[in-house]
C-alpha cells in the first residue's frame, strides 16, 4: 500500500511510480504544505514532488519510503 504525501519528510529517500515512470529521490526541502524539492538519487536532477504527481494517481501509482 502506498504512503500519502502527508507522511513525506525532508531528508528521507522515496520511490515513486506513476504512469509507468519510475523515480527514486531524496527530499531536500519542504515548499509549503504538500510540496517538496526533490533530488534524484541516480542523476542528481532536482524537481518538485508536485511535478511527479501532477498527472493523476491511477491504479499504477505507487509511493514508498526506501529503507536505505
Amino acid at each position: 500500500m502506498s504512503i500519502s504525501v502527508d507522511s513525506v519528510r525532508v531528508g528521507k529517500k522515496y520511490f515513486l511510480r506513476n504512469i509507468r515512470e519510475y523515480h527514486e529521490f531524496t527530499t531536500v526541502k519542504a515548499l509549503g504544505e504538500k510540496d517538496f524539492l526533490c533530488e534524484d538519487i541516480h542523476t542528481l536532477e532536482r524537481y518538485l514532488l508536485s511535478e511527479l504527481t501532477a498527472y493523476g494517481k491511477g491504479s499504477d501509482y505507487e509511493f514508498f519510503e526506501l529503507d536505505h
